[in-house]
């Protein structure tokens, strides 16, 4: 990705160098020629402490309408202004300016992190250019970033299918600890496989995460939150959790010793080029069909207002 900044010259301050790994930490998921997924380089990171540093959320984009999330940071650490303002240039022509869209700021649970999030429906593959405007602040404080958009995503996107996997469940093993890596795992998360959910004909939420190993800089306690939304709707939906490695219990806190879930494969995780263990949330409606995905952490309220779209439609024949 690359990154040019214009910030008002009476800011200043020591930036935190904690974010500075953060922004650097963009590099897991940077893309090959199938999935190519927009990073921060640390070359690109500009030398003015002053300056507004993007950290970008949803890596893999592809033509149509979905979720654009990013964080957002400056000397002062992360920026938790209500709205910014988006707009999005098309840059392999003549930069054409899409519309403009509102991200509204969504604070992470304990109050410390939290991300902007929209919807942006890109018509054409290829390189574009974010604005990003924090709203409420000084005209100078804007920051540009370049995103490469692929035309399909190997991850299933809004209107496909979902993938009919058997994932695993509590009557299959003896213990919990054998399935998630979760240290306090919620049972109802592991009574259905993917498949189960979708022959019910109930909406449902997959996620797929390693509590333990929530590490990147948009990573959050994901499987806590859809705990959460299951208590706001408990019979409405599915709700799942699927590990991202096999065998949780063998690893011991030695990640070395982990292999990925078959199913994490299912579903095109695998495929993002450096995919390390990122959290995923897809919302399906009642016939399967995915509605709506989450890449990275997605807020309670984020995933409550996607299911709630889906719980007002039936299945169909």
């Amino acid at each position: 990705m690359n990154l040019i900044i214009n910030m008002h010259p009476s800011k200043a301050g020591p930036f935190i160098s904690g974010l500075t790994v953060l922004t650097i930490a963009l590099v897991i998921g940077c893309g090959s020629s199938a999935t190519t997924t927009p990073i921060i380089t640390p070359a690109s990171v500009p030398v003015d402490s002053t300056a507004i540093k993007p950290i970008l959320a949803t890596t893999v984009l592809e033509v149509g309408k979905q979720r654009l999330a990013f964080l957002l940071s400056d000397s002062e650490g992360i920026i938790k202004t209500p709205n910014s303002l988006v707009t999005a240039f098309y840059m392999d022509g003549d930069g054409t300016q899409s519309t403009s869209r509102v991200a509204e700021f969504n604070l992470w649970p304990y109050g410390i992190r939290g991300s902007y999030s929209t919807y942006f429906t890109f018509d054409r593959a290829g390189q574009w250019r974010l604005e990003v405007q924090v709203n409420g602040t000084d005209s100078y404080d804007r920051v540009q970033f370049d995103v490469e958009v692929l035309k399909k995503s190997l991850v299933p996107g809004i209107g496909n299918s979902a993938p009919q996997s058997l994932s695993k469940i509590l009557s299959d093993y003896s213990s919990l600890h054998e399935i998630t890596t979760d240290y306090s795992p919620d049972p109802d998360l592991y009574q259905l496989t993917i498949k189960d959910a979708i022959e019910n004909h109930l909406p449902s939420v997959v996620v797929f995460a390693s509590p333990a190993f929530c590490t990147s800089p948009t990573c959050g306690p994901q499987v806590d939150v859809v705990s959460e939304l299951k208590e706001l709707h408990p019979d409405q939906a599915n709700y799942i959790h699927v590990e991202i490695y096999d065998d949780p219990a063998a690893i011991q806190g030695n990640l070395d010793r982990a292999e990925i879930f078959s199913v994490v494969e299912d579903w095109g995780l695998t495929s993002i080029d450096g995919y390390f263990n990122e959290s995923w949330t897809f919302i399906l409606d009642s016939n399967g069909q995915i509605d709506d995905r989450f890449e990275g952490f997605a807020t309670v309220i984020e995933l409550d207002r996607a299911l709630r779209k889906v719980m007002t439609s039936g299945p169909t024949d």
